[in-house]
């Protein structure tokens, strides 16, 4: 899910203010706008431009450079790649986020697309990384289906290779996906409280992963519009998720248990929405391109943190109806930020790459805030074999193959890469080809190979 694919005005005018767009017009996800109400949104918060390494990155706090699951995961059959990337995803030997919760007494939850690993590989199952539900993950991102008639691919022989597991008592009924999921949710939220537990809830939906299939429940809302039935469908997809986000907020406050429990909603790559060139201005507009590319269209994605209810029993404030516009954050900001909400410590050896975001979300201007993103990317996919590296207001583009090496965008005047300053501003692309060249040295970086030899970044 991509920064536009909300109602909620993500982007800032020159004054600083929310400013809407087209898109934000277009989705309709009121429950998004609520926790955006009572808590503090980033215009500037990053993911990598696929699923499988932002969700390594969440559940280590590494970037994927290091920890190196650089490409999204071909569930039965390895994709190409440098020599040494981790096709075989997370294993029990990595240090997990809900496995350093389950240490302090959490009972943790997987719920919906995982991932995390391909067939046949420990991490294919959640329960196997720390968590002591899994409802539904497994190796695949792409579900068979979203229509409970056809058991989410399990009664469609066509789609039986991509059958969701474990939602048997929903099959042949008209219960969509993400519903099912939300309400399995909800039943082991439960039993955390049966079990006087505190709970970790990790909710990932399949929406809004391909194939788009229609949510018949919010169909209706788009119908007259004039864009293509598969772009409707998308937007029914996003819809069913803001559902699901409201109802749980609604679930956990009817426990009583609003006040004492954070959420944090952000997606796992840009926009994936059928609306127009990968590489232009379409699905994720004004901003260029889509999931899958180096533009931040690929990278870029919603971010809203908030107390579930606003009150005293809040452990440490969030900012009301703010939008952070002036720093940015990443992915792997989630991991400090739940364990330093828990009270878990990362382990001594572990080296991660994010830092909390407490102070950030308390609407203040963080001194140990890292002014650096990089996506490393040495595959092939809608962009290909790329290093993607931003740090302060600029960002280079570095492509290993091809014959344009290099972009440069001065994203503070330029916010929607329009003007590629490498030819012009060959200082600042010197110094931002060193500085991400030191990243990737840091973070030991993979890369490919061309007769042998490794296709190291050049300074121009």
């Amino acid at each position: 899910m991509g920064l536009m694919d909300t109602s909620v005005p993500m982007l800032a005018d020159q004054d600083g203010k929310p400013k809407r767009h087209p898109l934000n017009d277009w989705y309709r996800t009121p429950n998004m706008e609520r926790l955006a109400k009572q808590g503090i949104r980033f215009s500037q918060f990053y993911a990598q431009s696929v699923c499988s390494p932002t969700r390594a990155s969440i559940m280590t706090g590494q970037n994927s450079a290091r920890h190196r699951v650089t490409q999204f995961i071909s569930p039965e059959k390895k994709n190409a790649g440098p020599k040494g990337w981790r096709w075989e995803g997370l294993t029990k030997k990595d240090v997990t986020l809900p496995s350093l919760l389950a240490k302090e007494g959490y009972h943790t939850i997987f719920a919906g697309k995982a991932h995390f690993a391909p067939v046949g590989f420990a991490g294919e199952n959640p329960k196997k990384l720390g968590f002591d539900i899994n409802i539904a993950g497994c190796s695949f991102g792409q579900p068979g289906s979203y229509y409970g008639e056809d058991g989410y691919g399990n009664l469609n022989p066509k789609r039986k290779k991509r059958a969701v597991p474990g939602l048997e008592k929903y099959h042949k009924t008209n219960v969509f996906l993400s519903e099912a999921i939300t309400l399995e949710a909800k039943d082991a939220i439960d039993q955390s409280l049966e079990k006087e537990k505190p709970f970790f809830l990790y909710m990932s939906h399949y929406a809004v992963h391909s194939p788009f299939n229609s949510d018949p429940r919010f169909a209706a809302n788009y119908k007259d519009s004039k864009k293509p039935k598969s772009a409707q469908a998308y937007a029914t997809l996003i819809e069913g998720i803001d559902k699901s986000l409201g109802d749980l907020m609604d679930h956990i406050a009817s426990k009583g248990e609003a006040e004492n429990t954070l959420i944090l909603f952000v997606g796992d790559n840009g926009s994936d929405a059928p609306l127009g060139p990968v590489h232009g201005y379409s699905s994720s507009v004004p901003l260029r391109g889509k999931k899958g590319t180096c533009y931040e269209g690929g990278m870029r994605v919603p971010f809203i943190a908030g107390w579930a209810k606003p009150g005293k029993k809040n452990t440490f404030p969030i900012a009301s109806d703010s939008l952070h516009k002036d720093q940015i954050g990443t992915v792997m900001d989630l991991y400090s930020t739940i364990l330093e909400t828990a009270g878990a410590k990362n382990p001594s050896g572990h080296v991660v790459d994010g830092v909390s975001l407490l102070k950030q979300l308390s609407g203040v201007i963080s001194p140990d805030r890292p002014d650096h993103f990089m996506c490393h990317f040495p595959h092939s996919h809608r962009s290909s074999n790329f290093t993607a590296f931003r740090k302060a207001d600029w960002k280079l583009i570095y492509r290993y193959k091809g014959q344009t090496k290099y972009e440069l965008y001065d994203l503070q005047k330029d916010p929607f890469e329009t003007n590629n300053l490498a030819e012009s501003e060959l200082k600042k692309l010197k110094e931002m080809t060193k500085a991400m060249i030191a990243r990737l040295e840091k973070e030991g970086a993979l890369y490919l190979s061309d007769g042998g030899k490794e296709l190291k970044p050049l300074i121009p």
